[in-house]
């Protein structure tokens, strides 16, 4: 499948062996050393973030059980010392999440890439051990290229999020909001509704140089199940930086919606039904053109002045 057909696809889409001619990928299928021996020739010697589990029977990052913390320790270290604990096996959960490979390993691209064409992606490389990466979405699209070990992917439409019960959305091990659903042993007394999210599901396993597509917001739950897992992925969004966050946005609706009167909630969902997600044209073109503003989609002068405003009344 060509991959813009790939992009136009609302479901994730595996792609078996599209990474399969990588060096670092047949460098992993001969052993973890003949990996760690290529990624050292890249290795820029800079300190990485990295995440050690704190019980060694506790595979998962995230909540301690009262929530007062995390199952990991967040420090930082040199890639020629993870790796070196990588290779003697560390009991505990070792784990190198979304870092850039151009900062961290320049070079490694050259010969270890994908042409994406016209778009310009964020690409970042997660080492580690057999850690497991709770449920949890991205804003932008996604294409994650297993280099070494098997990684099993659970996904989830956006929609399922009803029924993914979400921990804290401004307190979260890494970014974004998790499941707090333990997928070994649900308790589905505690979350009845995660049984229809598994019904919905999409299970895959990714093999060393197969990759898979994972559009915007699909939730997904990461197990690496190999003593060495190395993920390369590429993020980007389908629409011109100047449009904004759609993450800032949710949290500044959270912020200053949640708590109102239901029967102001109620307004606001009609507004927000009319301007954000109803039909362009019935909110813009009885305006004239050249002055509709933030309401013209592209209009990156408006966008950008819009945004401009926006931060100016926030810092009030």
């Amino acid at each position: 499948m060509d991959l813009q057909e790939v992009f136009a696809s609302d479901s994730p889409v595996k792609l078996k062996g599209l990474v399969s001619e990588w060096p670092a990928v047949k460098a992993a299928r001969g052993s973890a050393e003949e990996l760690f021996s290529y990624l050292k020739q890249f290795d820029a010697h800079l300190p990485l973030t990295v995440y050690s589990g704190r019980d060694p029977d506790e595979p998962k990052i995230g909540y301690n059980a009262d929530f007062s913390g995390y199952t990991f320790d967040r420090g930082v270290a040199q890639l020629e010392k993870i790796l070196k604990q990588l290779a003697i096996g560390q009991e505990r959960a070792l784990y190198i999440g979304s870092s850039l490979v151009d900062h961290w390993l320049p070079g490694f691209r050259s010969s270890n890439d994908i042409d994406l064409g016209v778009v310009k992606p964020t690409v970042n490389f997660w080492l580690g051990n057999e850690t497991t990466i709770a449920a949890h979405n991205d804003s932008p699209d996604n294409i994650a290229c297993c280099v070494s070990g098997k990684r099993r992917f659970t996904l989830f439409p956006p929609e399922q999020i009803k029924n993914l019960y979400l921990g804290p959305v401004d307190q979260t091990p890494s970014g974004r909001p998790i499941s707090l659903v333990d997928f070994d042993c649900p308790d589905l007394q505690r979350f009845p509704g995660f049984s229809e999210a598994l019904n919905q599901s999409l299970e895959c396993v990714l093999e060393p140089g197969d990759a898979i597509y994972i559009p915007s917001l699909w939730w997904h739950h990461v197990k690496g199940v190999d003593k060495v897992n190395m993920l390369v992925n590429y993020w980007w969004r389908k629409v011109p930086e100047y449009k904004g966050s759609p993450d800032l946005a949710l949290e500044h609706a959270i912020l200053a919606l949640r708590g109102l009167p239901e029967s102001q909630r109620k307004a606001w969902r009609a507004m927000f039904d009319y301007y954000v997600f109803g039909e362009e044209a019935k909110a813009q073109d009885h305006i004239p053109d050249g002055v509709r503003g933030v309401l013209d989609p592209k209009n990156e002068r408006a966008a950008r002045l819009g945004w401009l405003n926006f931060s100016k009344k926030l810092n009030r």
